[in-house]
Order: structure tokens, then C-alpha cells, then sequence
């Protein structure tokens, strides 16, 4: 008899204005039983528009949150800044990754600097990378 493992989270978001990323990010949560829903923007406002929309209803929101951090209109840098402002309560519920092609230092650094942010990783996730997440 095969047994059926639930997935690690019930909804994973992901914040990406490249679709090719955002499908690649989807295929890995999706193919290692990461996440059940999937949340998927291309901009920072639509994904905090959702956010606020649902922020009373926890059963709505995402537990983790994927961003990219080179974005037109609204970087991930500026998404985080508004996340920032968002209720604690929300806040707590959940965790925001940085994912991103970049190898600059300093954004690495801006993003471990960001007390809102549990890691930085560079494009794209690996099984490996997501195994960590807890």
C-alpha cells in the first residue's frame, strides 16, 4: 500500500515578474511536496493586495512567502518594506524567503539584515534548499 505524505505547508506564495522563474519555483514546490496551494504573483502589489485582502483569515494566507528582489514597479526590497508594516500577527504567521539571480553582495547582505527575511538563496530553489525550511 502506498501512503500518502501531506505536503510540508498548505500554501506557499511566490513573488516573481520572470514566468519562466515563477514556473521553475512552482515545479520545485509542487514536485517535492512542498506546498499544497500555490500562491503565484508577478508583482510585489498584487501579492501585498492579497495579503491585506486575507490578512484576517488565516486559513487564506501563506505560511511561506518566495520574493524576488529585481521587480519593476515594486521591487522585493520595497515589498519587504511594506510586508515590514503589516500587522505582527501576520507577520508571525509567516516566513519570507529572498530568491534571486543577483550575486551582489550587498543584496545579500541588505537581505540578511532584513528581520522579516529567514533566508536568501540564489535561483534557483533546490530540493536541497527547501528540505531546510522549516
Amino acid at each position: 500500500m502506498t501512503k500518502t505524505v501531506d505536503p510540508k505547508f498548505e500554501t506557499v506564495m511566490i513573488i516573481d515578474d520572470n514566468s519562466v522563474d515563477l514556473y521553475i519555483t512552482s515545479r520545485m514546490i509542487s514536485k517535492n511536496n512542498f506546498g499544497k496551494h500555490l500562491l503565484l504573483f508577478t508583482s510585489g502589489e498584487e501579492a501585498l493586495k492579497y495579503l491585506l485582502e486575507h490578512q484576517h483569515n488565516t486559513s487564506l494566507l501563506p505560511q511561506v512567502i518566495f520574493v524576488d528582489i529585481y521587480m519593476p514597479l515594486m521591487s522585493g526590497f520595497e515589498f519587504l518594506d511594506a510586508f515590514d508594516k503589516l500587522d505582527d500577527t501576520l507577520k508571525n504567521h509567516i516566513k519570507t524567503y529572498v530568491i534571486s539571480s543577483t550575486i551582489d553582495n550587498a543584496d545579500i547582505i541588505r537581505s540578511s539584515r532584513n528581520e522579516n527575511v529567514s533566508a536568501f538563496h540564489v535561483k534557483p530553489i533546490t530540493k536541497e534548499f527547501l528540505d531546510q525550511i522549516i
